[in-house]
C-alpha cells in the first residue's frame, strides 16, 4: 500500500500540534526592525482548529522598498495594535505547538525578540519547511516559497502577505504527509528541526534574515548600539558574495578552537549592508575597516603613511633612495616614484630581494647601517662593490633603476576616469563605481549620478583601494566591463 493510500492516522508522523506562522516585517534585522503582520494557523491531530491574523504597528516607518514588495503601507498599520496588545493571543495560539515556518528561525527570532521586549519568553520547538523540503526533495536546487508553490501547485491567495504564505505552508505539509512513508518523513522532520550553529550570545533568528547576496557584514560585541550618539564600534567587519553563507561559516566554527571560534563566541549582534556585487563589497569593506577600525581586523587598516621610493640624482653618500609620502595624493602628479609601501618593513623586504638578485649594495639602498667602507654583502660577494670603489655610482644606480622598474605601480589603462558597473540579478541592485588612476572616487546607484562624482571628487591614492582595483581589473572580463568617461 502506498503512503497516499494509508489512513491519515497511520500516515501522520509529524508532531500532533503544529502552529504554522508567517510574519511580515520592516526589514530583515530583528535587532533593528519590527513586525507589521502576523498570521497563525493552529493544527491539532491533522485538523485546523484556529486561523488568526492581524496587522501590527511596528512603531517605526516601513521602508518604501518593503511597502512596494509586500503591499503593507505605513497608513495600513497606523491604527493597528502594537505587539504588546497581541502578545496574549499569539502566546495562546503557540502554546504546546511546534513552531512551523519557512526559514523558521527568522520568524521565530522576531517573535522571541518581541516577547523579550515585554519581559516575556518564547520557547518552542521549531520546524523549518525550507529544511524539510531540502531533506525530502534533494534533487531540486531551489526551496524558497515561490519555488514550492510553483513546483507543487500550491494555492496562495496573497503572496508576501502573512496568511497567504501560511496557507501555502500548511498545504505543503499536507502534501508531504501524503507523499512519503512515516519513517522517511520522520527523519526529514528531525533534520528540519535541528537548530543551526550560532554563538551563545547571539539572539536566535539574528542571522536567518541575511540575504544570500553580496555585501559587508559587521559583528558587534554589544547587544545594542550605544546611546547618546556614541560610535557603534564593531569587533569585526567582513565581506562576501553570499552574506548568509559566509556568516554561517563563521558561526559553525563556534564549537571548534582557534581565533575564528573565539571571535564567534564574542558576537552579540550582527548587521549587514548589501551591495550590487563583489567589487562593491570589497571597496565598502576597505572603507569601513579604515574608518571604524574593528579590533579583529588586521588588514586594511588606514594607511596615512603609505610611501613610495624615489632616486636622489647625483647623491654620493648613502642612502640613494628617499621615501615620498603618497597617501591621499593625486597619482597624476607623481614623477619618478617606485612602489607603494604601507610601512618600512615592506619596502626593506623588496630592497633586500633586489639587492640579492642584482648585486646591489644594501648600504647604498639604506637597508644596512654605515656610510663608508665595504658593506657586509661585498665580503660575501653579493655586492658588485660600489661601496668598495669597484664600480661607479652611476653604474650601480643605473642597475638599481632597472631593478626598481618591476616595483612600479601598474599603469592606469585609460587616459582618465572610468565607470565599473555592477548589477545583482537576483535583487536588481545596481552600482556604478567611478575610479580614476587606481583611486575610487565614489559609487552611485544610477548612471545619472556619475557626472556629479566626477565634478566634485579628485583622485586621492589609497593603497588598499589600489590593490583591490588592480586585482579586479586583472580579470579580462572585468577589464572589458569598464566604461571610459
Amino acid at each position: 500500500m502506498s503512503a497516499a493510500n494509508l489512513p491519515l492516522s497511520e500516515r501522520m508522523s509529524l508532531p500532533e500540534r503544529l502552529a504554522f506562522v508567517d510574519l511580515e516585517t520592516t526589514g530583515a534585522n530583528l535587532q533593528r526592525d519590527g513586525i507589521t503582520e502576523i498570521a497563525i494557523i493552529r493544527v491539532e491531530h491533522g485538523r485546523v482548529v484556529e486561523r488568526w491574523e492581524s496587522l501590527v504597528n511596528p512603531g517605526r516607518s516601513i521602508p518604501a522598498t518593503i511597502q512596494s514588495f509586500i503591499g503593507i503601507t505605513d497608513e495600513m498599520v497606523a491604527d493597528a495594535p502594537a505587539f504588546a496588545a497581541l502578545a496574549d493571543a499569539v502566546a495562546a495560539l503557540l502554546e504546546g505547538c511546534v513552531f512551523v515556518a519557512h526559514n523558521a528561525r527568522f520568524d521565530y527570532g522576531f517573535l522571541k525578540n518581541a516577547f523579550a521586549g515585554l519581559g516575556r519568553s518564547l520557547d518552542a520547538p521549531v520546524l523549518c519547511t525550507i529544511k524539510l523540503s531540502r531533506a525530502l526533495y534533494p534533487e531540486f536546487h531551489r526551496h524558497g516559497l515561490d519555488a514550492l508553490i510553483e513546483r507543487h501547485g500550491l494555492a496562495c491567495g496573497a503572496r508576501h502577505r502573512a496568511m497567504g504564505d501560511t496557507d501555502a505552508l500548511w498545504q505543503f505539509v499536507q502534501l508531504v504527509e501524503q507523499s512519503f512513508p512515516a519513517e522517511t518523513l520522520q527523519q526529514a522532520v528531525t533534520r528540519a528541526m535541528k537548530a543551526p550553529a550560532r554563538p551563545p550570545g547571539l539572539p536566535e533568528g539574528a542571522i536567518e534574515g541575511m540575504p544570500p547576496s553580496p555585501g559587508v557584514y559587521l559583528f558587534f560585541g554589544t547587544e545594542a548600539a550605544p546611546e547618546g550618539g556614541r560610535p557603534d564600534l564593531p569587533i569585526y567587519i567582513g565581506k562576501s558574495v553570499n552574506l548568509r553563507t559566509r556568516v554561517m561559516e563563521h558561526f559553525s566554527a563556534a564549537t571548534r578552537k582557534g581565533k575564528e571560534a573565539e571571535l564567534a563566541r564574542q558576537v552579540r549582534r550582527v548587521d549587514w549592508i548589501e551591495t550590487a556585487g563583489e567589487l562593491g563589497a570589497l571597496l565598502l569593506e576597505a572603507d569601513l575597516v579604515k574608518t571604524r577600525q574593528p579590533l579583529h581586523n588586521r588588514l586594511l587598516r588606514a594607511s596615512e603613511e603609505t610611501f613610495a621610493l624615489r632616486m636622489v640624482p647625483g647623491r654620493k653618500r648613502p642612502p640613494v633612495l628617499e621615501r615620498v609620502r603618497i597617501a591621499e595624493t593625486d597619482p597624476r602628479d607623481w614623477e619618478g616614484l617606485y612602489g607603494a609601501f604601507r610601512n618600512r618593513k615592506e619596502a626593506e623586504n623588496l630592497l633586500r630581494e633586489l639587492a640579492q638578485a642584482y648585486q646591489l649594495c644594501p648600504r647604498r639602498l639604506g637597508i644596512e647601517p654605515g656610510s663608508s667602507g665595504p658593506c657586509m654583502a661585498f665580503g660575501m660577494k653579493r655586492c658588485a662593490g660600489v661601496c668598495a670603489g669597484r664600480e661607479s655610482f652611476e653604474a650601480h644606480d643605473t642597475r638599481l633603476l632597472g631593478a626598481l622598474g618591476s616595483a612600479r605601480l601598474k599603469p592606469w589603462p585609460w587616459p582618465g576616469a572610468v565607470v565599473l558597473p555592477e548589477v545583482h540579478e537576483a535583487s536588481g541592485r545596481a552600482a556604478f563605481h567611478v575610479v580614476d588612476h587606481w583611486c575610487h572616487l565614489g559609487s552611485v546607484e544610477t548612471r545619472d549620478e556619475v557626472a556629479a562624482v566626477l565634478d566634485s571628487v579628485q583622485p586621492r591614492f589609497e593603497l588598499d583601494t589600489y590593490r583591490i582595483l588592480s586585482r579586479w581589473l586583472g580579470a579580462a572580463e572585468n577589464l572589458a566591463s569598464a566604461e571610459p568617461l
